[in-house]
């Protein structure tokens, strides 16, 4: 499995991209919005105003994109200053935040997992394996907060009952 400070950089990486994305859009939302052509000749132009919300909408993007490189950044540093005590701890470690889950389904199928702040859903891409970003918060992230390798639980998906055992918890 990848190292705290490896996948730290991938993550990085991935939300990075998604903030000078988000940037580009809301520049080009802005640029349309306050465009010559975006005036209104009558009451029933609206496309000046809908370019607006839509500048108004990619710069909350932003905002929230820098929010989330934050609180990665606050995470990973809690992370790297609890590193020794968590090593003096003898207790086997559990699902929580920051940790990187690889899982195993009942059909054999492993699928590896990030427990992160925010940005649920965020595929990292390392070598020939994804890594998926998890929050607490999601179904997934409840149902094995706090379970130890070798625990097994279960989950509804799309109205089957899925088993899990977590395989392996860094």
């Amino acid at each position: 499995m990848l190292s705290i400070n490896q996948l730290h950089q991938l993550v990085r990486l991935e939300l990075d991209k998604a903030l000078t994305r988000a940037i580009a859009a809301a520049k080009r939302a802005h640029e349309t919005a306050t465009d010559t052509e975006s005036i209104a000749k009558s009451k029933y132009e609206t496309f000046g105003l809908e370019a607006s919300y839509l500048a108004h909408g990619q710069s909350m993007r932003v905002t929230q994109c820098q929010a989330d490189i934050r609180d990665f950044e606050g995470m990973f540093a809690r992370i790297n200053s609890n590193l020794s005590i968590e090593a003096k701890e003898s207790n086997k470690p559990k699902v929580e935040l920051g940790k990187l889950v690889a899982l195993m389904d009942e059909n054999g199928k492993s699928q590896y997992l990030f427990v992160g702040p925010g940005v649920g859903g965020l595929k990292i891409v390392e070598g020939n394996r994804s890594i998926m970003v998890v929050t607490l918060e999601s179904p997934l992230g409840t149902a094995m907060a706090n379970k130890r390798q070798g625990d097994v639980f279960s989950l509804i998906v799309a109205g089957n009952k899925r088993e899990y055992e977590i395989i392996e918890l860094v």
